[in-house]
């Protein structure tokens, strides 16, 4: 997907498609439309890699790494999407998972600092995820 792309989301999402991660929730494609082309103007060199998929009947779920420039710092969000998929094969759920407090606050200066406190303040133990 690019911003060039932005239009193919209708050959791929169903008319009432209901997308939501931590930040939004909409359901039609030309809402899904504007939180990408919100994602392209507000972000730098915005890309999804994607890790591996799994497929069951009229459902997936996808593993990625979300990486971008803000303000002049390369950031990475790990996360999910689950996809449920109607009988046209259009994309009629899209659910993305993401721990928005690990992944993306806690990576920002005025935030991060106390997140972190407020972390180890409440953490028996962190041994860290797996790389």
């Amino acid at each position: 997907m690019s911003p060039t792309t932005l239009d193919d989301i209708d050959r791929y999402y169903a008319q009432g498609a209901l997308f939501r991660d931590p930040f939004n929730s909409v359901r039609s494609r030309e809402g899904i439309r504007d939180i990408f082309q919100h994602m392209f103007s507000s972000l730098q060199a915005p890309e999804f890699f994607i890790h591996e998929g799994l497929l069951d009947g009229q459902q997936a779920f996808l593993t990625w790494t979300f990486s971008f420039v803000w303000h002049g710092r390369t950031l990475q969000v790990q996360g999910g999407s689950h996809l449920h998929f109607n009988s046209q094969l259009e994309i009629a759920v899209h659910r993305d998972y993401w721990d928005s407090a690990e992944e993306l606050l806690q990576k920002l200066p005025w935030v991060g600092r106390p997140l972190r406190y407020l972390r180890r303040l409440l953490s028996v133990r962190d041994e860290g995820w797996p790389a």
